[in-house]
């Protein structure tokens, strides 16, 4: 079968099946940043990246559509309820509940169950078959940690895991190196494709280095969030549940004096506009 029509009737057969159990489990309001959207534009990458590897050549056992978009809708469902690094256990046991509640055997879905389990592994090991199901899948995931939602999603999550403001430009930097580093190895035959999420890694990096270099100043509770700072102290308020990013946009005229609030939410609001094409 043709690998554009492949991926067309994983998505007729799966797609919305998987986005109604994702709904029954996933709590929003626990992370909102790990939600549906994001898996959706996880797919929608893997979906741009498996014809780069592909190449008009055959799949690979394990790396067809339907296991590959079973993959990218369960592989951080589950984070609302752990969302600590090792999540891929809990979300590979939900989507054990899936695979069983549509009748399909555990037995033959064991790579997809490792794959959901492994994907958050940033130290990317060696790998016989670079095209498996875990790679595409951790690429895919990766390429969602750029941009402007890329720091909103880094912050998110670091910030709920107890990580001090104070740290997090740092250690966001030494991850997202990582994650771009192991991308752009892997994809290097389709220089377009690396250049286009070149762009998104650099916003993210900009930002945290100047970040990093006024947090060591910066009051976290100051009534007035400004600059830098004031993006991710934004993002706290939303991890408290005092802010959220409704209110962030439907109060923006609030941040028009300050640039680079101003910035970001031009910026974010920009790139949620663009990802519309991969929800569907």
């Amino acid at each position: 079968m043709n690998l554009t029509v492949s991926i067309e009737s994983a998505e007729y057969s799966f797609r919305q099946i998987l986005e109604d159990f994702f709904v029954s489990v996933y709590d929003e309001q626990a992370l909102p940043s790990h939600g549906l959207t994001h898996h959706r534009r996880v797919w929608g990458y893997a979906r741009e990246i498996l014809p780069i590897l592909i190449n008009n050549e055959s799949l690979p056992a394990g790396c067809d559509p339907e296991r590959l978009i079973i993959a990218c809708y369960m592989h951080d469902i589950g984070m609302s309820a752990e969302p600590g690094p090792k999540h891929g256990k809990k979300s590979s046991e939900f989507c054990q509940k899936f695979l069983v509640s549509i009748g399909l055997d555990l037995n033959e879905y064991k790579d997809l169950l490792e794959a959901i389990e492994n994907h958050d592994e940033k130290d990317y090991p060696s790998r016989d078959n670079v095209k498996c199901l875990l790679t595409i899948l951790s690429l895919a995931d990766d390429l969602d940690a750029f941009g402007f939602t890329g720091i909103y999603r880094y912050c998110e999550i670091y910030l709920r895991r107890g990580i001090s403001p104070y740290e997090l430009g740092d250690l966001v930097r030494k991850n997202a190196r990582v994650r771009f580093d192991n991308f752009s190895r892997t994809l290097s035959q389709d220089r377009v494709y690396v250049s286009r999420h070149r762009k998104r890694y650099e916003i993210l990096e900009r930002f945290f280095r100047t970040y990093s270099l006024q947090a060591v100043a910066y009051n976290f509770e100051t009534p007035i969030p400004t600059g830098h700072c004031g993006v991710v102290q934004l993002i706290m308020l939303m991890n408290r549940r005092e802010f959220s990013m409704t209110d962030f946009f439907t109060e923006a005229g609030s941040y028009r004096n300050d640039d680079i609030i101003a910035w970001y939410l031009k910026g974010i609001q920009t790139e949620l506009s663009d990802y519309r094409s991969y929800e569907g």
